[in-house]
């Protein structure tokens, strides 16, 4: 693997499956690698809130033998109170590994650059990598193989569905994007997706017929309207993203074995009914568990040779 984990489309395919096999291994025999990270510690800095990402890096490397480090905005504060070349080479000096929750892509992409040590996007603006890698380990559970399948992500074409087509792209899934006009995936984004879609035969489309783009799926994905940093924005996208709401009609849309899955936090009764989130097909919460596993997969790859 790697030095860092910044984003899906950076590994291949043999190294996420990989990945997968470590951190599936992980799930069933936590006791196996509880000292695989002894004495090492990750420093967790976060930019924004989170209940997922902090207890899951922070539960994770502990499982592992080793200790967290929580930085707060107050305490950071980056590009502002200290320059992001200054809190990498500091850090670096202290601890074995970074995980870094935060806006800009950028800033972590520098992070990279100046520190010696791993750094992990926790998200930015641009990319969840390590919720995308969550969600395809739960649809191999499920599903047993990648092969065929096809996912519909239906809602804003945000950070989540970059790294959700970046990682179909990769492992071989057909990913459909529905969303409202306007509110289409970044177009770089969507460009390096299909470029890395031709070595496995993945089809990645941009749609704006939720409907439309839920034939045949057999996993539907979606994700809150108004992300954070929006929240001025909720009243308006409501409106606008009211005919992409996922509920048992447009489930019906999918194939009958069809998982819904969610990255959560969900606000039930606008992206999804209660009818489809509580369903015996949704998958939310295992995906939700799985962050832990992954994530201690990635991390001990990164950090286990780090001295």
């Amino acid at each position: 693997m790697k030095k860092d984990f910044l984003c899906v489309r950076d590994f291949t395919q043999e190294e996420i499956m990989g990945t997968f096999d470590l951190a599936i291994k992980m799930k069933a025999d936590r006791e196996a690698f509880s000292t695989g990270l002894k004495g090492k510690t990750l420093a967790l800095i976060f930019e924004k809130p989170s209940l997922r990402t902090r207890t899951s890096f922070d539960v994770g490397i502990q499982q592992l033998g080793g200790y967290s480090l929580y930085l707060s905005p107050n305490e950071i504060s980056l590009g502002k109170r200290e320059s992001v070349h200054d809190v990498a080479k500091n850090l670096e000096r202290m601890v074995q590994g970074i995980m870094i929750r935060t806006f800009a892509h950028k800033i972590v992409e520098d992070m990279a650059k100046y520190a010696k040590i791993p750094i992990v996007n926790g998200l930015t603006d641009y990319s969840h990598p390590c919720q995308a890698m969550a969600d395809f380990m739960t649809i191999y559970e499920v599903k047993g193989s990648f092969k065929g399948l096809k996912l519909c992500y239906v809602g804003d074409g945000n950070n989540v569905a970059h790294s959700l087509m970046h990682a179909g792209a990769k492992l071989g899934v057909d990913v459909t994007i529905a969303c409202p006009k306007g509110f289409e995936p970044n177009l770089i984004a969507y460009q390096d997706a299909v470029e890395d879609a031709k070595a496995t035969g993945a089809k990645i489309e941009v749609v704006h017929d939720a409907k439309a783009g839920a034939k045949n799926a057999d996993a539907v994905y979606t994700d809150v309207w108004a992300s954070m940093g929006q929240e001025t924005e909720t009243e308006i996208r409501k409106k606008i993203f009211a005919p992409f709401q996922v509920n048992d009609e447009l489930m019906a849309c999918a194939k009958k074995d069809a998982i819904f899955m969610h990255c959560l936090p969900a606000h039930r009764g606008d992206e999804v009914t209660d009818s489809v989130i509580d369903s015996p097909n949704s998958v939310v919460f295992q995906e939700s568990e799985n962050r832990l596993h992954v994530q201690k997969a990635i991390i001990y790859q990164l950090m286990k040779n780090v001295k």
